[in-house]
């Protein structure tokens, strides 16, 4: 393997924990010396290396390095950990031996593996929807987050595009909706009106491109207003680097391609909304505290939370988070992902996770720390997020946002002060979902999984009937 020297990154990456060299040293179990070393390019950077700075400070390694080799080896070593193999996994030397000596086989145990992990989401699919015809594909909404996630939730264009707007409509964040109404019919010769409910019972905002028209429900309130005229001025102003990235995509349907192209224009907004800089710099000087972010910017709960998880700029990272939105079903309605873990990618059903709890109390932030079967921790925060209300004859639409980050990184998050996080007692063990999910003995287990066999003794009863 050629040389990787990582000096600049690595210097990065122990200032935004706040640790010394000597601290960074007892956290890695190497020495001061040789931590000096890597950081003045003196010394190439071992896998072995790697691999402990991802397990110790929760980062993505390709944040540090852009390897083949070094990829080749993390996916095996992502693989190899999933629950499904039982015993022991192969150590590092092992790995790298399969990679030396029969690199075409490791090339096709991977492909294998992502056509298992593929089916195993098809497979909880069709079981959610209680159906056997569920069509084997990856859905437009999953191949979306993809997209996101291979970008680690971060777009250094859309970024410029929103702090370049941001300047020229100026004005006050106090006055920010006024303001923004103005630039756009100045601008863009956009007129902005607010419809009555009657008008549109169906919709929040038409913009009626071909009549240079915006029309905003009244059930909007003011920040949500804010965002969607900021979401237009994504459309108006950029729109070539929306089609840009959209088509990088490589979506296959017109519908996925247009779906993408609203995230992407959501991501503007919320650039635009919060400026990166300053919305890094509250964040860490409030140690994350979200209703601190969203009362500074003018934004809801949901929107920071989100917004954080975009922080990834190389140089210049807040934690990695990832965030999910779920109904009162448990339907997971929206996913981002900064992180390299999959509990943000699948999910959301565990009925041990009190995301769910959450419904419960409404407005206050329940907290977490969960395990998944692979041994990976979490830190999670919980909160109910209102939808717009247009009548007593609305529906309860309130979802529950969950914002969450790998173990390492809770020494930064105010959130987790109270709870003793060394306190094992303190860890719920939850699973991705029931299918899916090898623990044994679960009081909460309302499926039989899909890949192993419980053991099952009619002398004896079990938690759950499943199982004894």
């Amino acid at each position: 393997m050629r040389k990787t020297l990582v000096g600049p990154q690595l210097r990065q990456l122990r200032r935004s924990f706040n640790h010394t060299q000597a601290e960074m040293a007892r956290q890695l179990g190497v020495s001061a010396a040789y931590i000096n070393l890597l950081e003045n390019n003196q010394r190439s950077l071992s896998v072995k290396m790697l691999m402990e700075l991802t397990e110790s400070y929760g980062i993505d390694w390709r944040a540090l390095v852009n390897d083949s080799e070094i990829t080749h080896l993390a996916d095996l070593r992502t693989a190899v950990r999933d629950p499904i193999f039982e015993g022991d996994t192969p150590d590092l030397q092992e790995m790298r031996a399969a990679l030396d000596h029969a690199p075409k086989l490791v090339d096709l145990f991977l492909q294998l593996y992502r056509n298992h992990a593929k089916l195993r989401e098809n497979m909880r699919n069709v079981a959610a929807a209680g159906g056997v015809t569920e069509m084997m594909m990856t859905s437009p909404e999953t191949a979306i987050y993809d997209f996101f996630r291979n970008h680690s939730n971060y777009f250094s264009d859309l970024e410029l595009a929103a702090d370049s707007a941001r300047s020229a409509v100026g004005g006050r964040q106090d006055d920010l909706y006024s303001t923004l109404k103005r630039h756009l019919k100045n601008a863009f010769r956009i007129d902005v009106e607010i419809m009555s409910v009657d008008k549109m019972p169906e919709a929040l905002r038409i913009f009626a491109e071909d009549q240079r028209r915006v029309e905003l429900s009244e059930a909007l309130d003011q920040i949500n207003r804010n965002f969607q005229l900021a979401h237009v001025l994504a459309l108006v102003s950029c729109a070539g680097l929306l089609d840009q990235l959209s088509a990088s995509a490589q979506i296959p349907t017109e519908m996925g391609q247009a779906r993408c192209r609203v995230e992407l224009a959501n991501y503007f907004a919320a650039a635009f909304l919060m400026p990166y800089d300053e919305v890094l710099r509250v964040a860490q000087t409030t140690d994350y505290d979200i209703d601190r972010i969203a009362t500074t910017f003018g934004v809801s709960f949901e929107q920071a939370c989100q917004r954080l998880t975009t922080l990834q700029r190389k140089g210049a990272q807040g934690v990695p988070f990832f965030f999910l939105r779920t109904d009162t079903s448990g339907n997971v309605t929206k996913r981002f992902n900064a992180t390299a873990f999959t509990l943000a990618e699948q999910g959301g059903a565990c009925p041990v996770w009190n995301i769910h709890s959450a419904f419960i109390s409404p407005g206050r932030i329940v907290a977490q720390l969960v395990e998944l079967p692979d041994a990976g921790q979490f830190f999670t925060i919980s909160r109910t997020s209102d939808r717009p209300v247009v009548s007593r004859h609305t529906p309860d639409r309130r979802r529950v946002v969950t914002l969450g980050c790998e173990r390492a990184h809770v020494g930064q998050i105010g959130y987790a002060a109270p709870l003793n996080i060394e306190d094992r007692t303190n860890i719920a063990k939850i699973g991705i979902n029931c299918h899916i999910c090898p623990r044994q003995a679960c009081s909460e287990r309302a499926h039989e999984p899909l890949h192993i066999n419980l053991p099952v003794d009619a002398n004896r009863r079990g938690s759950t009937r499943y199982e004894s």
